[in-house]
């Protein structure tokens, strides 16, 4: 798929463009704060889009001239494959005429509707209705400031006699006028009375004028804030001197927000009633447009997807026509396909393997007897410097043996010509496996202590690496595998001479640093899981598929058979070994089945 992506990368492309474009266009019509739907901005994005169906246009035309050209040139499918083009064109036209006809006609009757007198009253109606409910809550805080002034006016006397009987009073007022504040003020706007616990934070004195108004006209005076929802009314007190009734009342947010929202969709149902027939035109415009440009790139997806379609059988057919003509080397191309057809190109090419294997096999035996020729030779000059190595420790220890007085070191002394001996010997057993490594023997299975084995090699690497710190984990006192012993000896030892060595070459690029080599034994479910983490130079990612391949390494002294021959004897005993690159160093674990009889 993402071949086919990269091979018509413009298709895809211009398809995204036209996804966005259809999008800003869609919002730009719906929603006026998105892009304002002026002269320019419409007229600039229809020659866009128009644009991008040239574009289309042109990108069909030109497939269709390249299928011409190969019906010429070879005409292997590319009869079909128009017509399978034309076909898919043509029920792709068809159905897309008939939708934009009953799309057009049901739109336009769907707008006649909305734009019906009934709806029109409806709408009208719902505002006024809103705004008239706004305009008597606002006109009642009149008549609600005249009933209190009458009842205080009428016991004016008594509630001067009783000041604390006139707050109980007002806050009763508030209640039943359903009022929210009820203040007693004075000319200069100090709060002489209030059912307000903490006046300073609520109350809004009324402004000047007001006072000013009530000298010259004894009526109510109404003070509306719109911004804050508070309607308010001033009159002075006949019975008092000085004092005037001051209430307030707060609309509800939520009715006023209802309010707006009434009047900003009755503001767009009448903007777009007014540009009807605007929206016919634009609307028709588009779809004639969206239509075309999903007609087009149908019509370039059909094209691309044909072609990808035919062209395995194209291939199968020249591919056959190859090797009719006896040539054996060729191969049909696998490429993204219908799974029958992947089947039968994988088939196909297996049938060509098969024939050219018996070629094949002839080399194959040939490279083999090179490769065994050069081991032996390789052997040869490995093993002729044994007998004098073997032949010095000897004479040390003749001559040095009894020399050592001291028991402790006699002993260590004894153990590292043992330990020299038994790698000598192993030296030599390698050496004659490296001379037929294309005939790896078999494993002989035994039960076996692996705990036993990895720690005869992390003790050999131990003796002689002192500056490294070795760790060694398990859990059990004895695990039993059925595998032979000598063969996983050489894998553990190569293992660890390999993290020795990556240790040692980071050290020289890095300089010091605590050089380290963890090994854990696991048994889990009949498995047994090794594990060897250094913190060494690591793995390349990229040489990980190679890594145990023959003659393959990144040494410059190396063989390339060492993880070859660790690969071959882990396989053998059916395991399985993985190499892992980690942060700040790497990691093999292997797995191995345990068998035990």
């Amino acid at each position: 798929m993402l071949d086919f992506i990269k091979k018509n990368k413009w298709i895809f492309v211009i398809f995204s463009i036209s996804f966005l474009l259809g999008i800003l266009t869609f919002f730009t019509f719906i929603d006026e704060s998105f892009i304002e739907l002026n002269y320019f901005n419409f007229q600039s994005l229809l020659v866009i889009d128009l644009a991008l169906v040239l574009v289309f246009f042109f990108i069909i035309v030109r497939e269709i001239y390249k299928l011409f050209k190969d019906k010429e040139k070879e005409g292997v499918g590319s009869k079909v494959n128009l017509r399978y083009i034309s076909f898919f064109s043509i029920s792709i036209l068809l159905p897309s005429i008939l939708i934009a006809i009953f799309s057009l006609i049901l739109f336009s009757v769907g707008l006649q509707k909305y734009f019906d007198q009934k709806i029109t009253t409806a709408v009208n109606n719902s505002y006024d209705v809103a705004k008239n409910y706004v305009d008597e809550t606002r006109n009642n805080i009149e008549a609600d400031v005249l009933l209190v002034a009458i009842d205080i006016n009428r016991n004016a006397k008594f509630f001067h006699e009783n000041p604390k009987i006139l707050k109980d009073v007002l806050r009763h007022q508030r209640l039943i006028r359903r009022l929210d504040e009820i203040y007693l003020l004075d000319s200069s706007g100090e709060i002489l009375m209030s059912n307000v616990r903490d006046v300073t934070l609520e109350f809004v004195p009324p402004l000047e004028k007001a006072y000013e108004l009530l000298l010259s006209d004894n009526r109510p005076i109404k003070i509306t804030d719109a911004i804050t929802n508070r309607s308010s009314s001033l009159l002075k007190l006949e019975s008092f001197v000085d004092t005037y009734l001051y209430v307030v009342k707060f609309l509800d947010p939520k009715i006023i927000n209802y309010l707006k929202e009434t009047k900003q969709a009755l503001n767009f149902y009448y903007n777009v009633q007014n540009k009807r027939t605007g929206i016919k035109i634009t609307f028709t415009l588009i779809y004639v447009i969206v239509v075309t440009l999903l007609l087009f790139l149908s019509i370039a997806i059909s094209i691309k997807f044909a072609s990808r379609f035919f062209k395995p059988i194209v291939n199968l057919v020249k591919a056959s026509e190859s090797i009719s003509a006896g040539n054996l080397n060729t191969k049909v191309p696998i490429i993204e396909a219908e799974e029958e057809i992947d089947k039968l190109n994988k088939n196909f090419n297996l049938m060509i393997d098969r024939l050219k294997g018996q070629q094949e096999k002839l080399l194959l035996s040939e490279r083999h007897e090179a490769w065994e020729n050069v081991a032996r030779k390789l052997a040869h000059e490995i093993k002729n410097p044994l007998t004098p190595i073997q032949l010095s420790i000897d004479r040390l220890k003749e001559k040095y043996l009894s020399k050592i007085s001291n028991e402790n070191d006699r002993e260590n002394f004894e153990n590292y010509l043992k330990t020299i001996n038994r790698q000598i010997k192993d030296i030599e057993h390698l050496v004659d496996e490296f001379s037929d490594f294309a005939r790896m023997p078999k494993p002989i299975l035994k039960n076996i202590d692996i705990k036993k084995v990895v720690t005869r090699a992390v003790d050999l690497h131990s003796l002689s690496n002192n500056s490294i710190n070795f760790s060694f984990l398990c859990e059990k006192e004895k695990i039993l595998i059925s595998a032979d012993a000598e063969q996983l000896n050489r894998v553990f030892i190569n293992l660890i001479k390999n993290s020795v060595e990556s240790i040692m070459d980071k050290s020289k690029k890095n300089g010091e640093f605590a050089y380290k080599i963890d090994i854990e034994i696991k048994e889990t479910n009949n498995y047994i899981y090794c594990t060897i983490d250094d913190n060494g130079i690591g793995f390349s990612n990229k040489n990980l598929d190679k890594i145990v391949k023959p003659y393959f390494t990144t040494k410059v002294k190396g063989t390339g058979l060492g993880l070859a021959i660790v690969n071959k004897i882990i396989n053998d005993h059916d395991g399985k070994i993985n190499f892992k690159p980690k942060h700040n160093g790497a990691r093999v674990e292997i797995i191995l089945p345990k068998n035990v009889s």
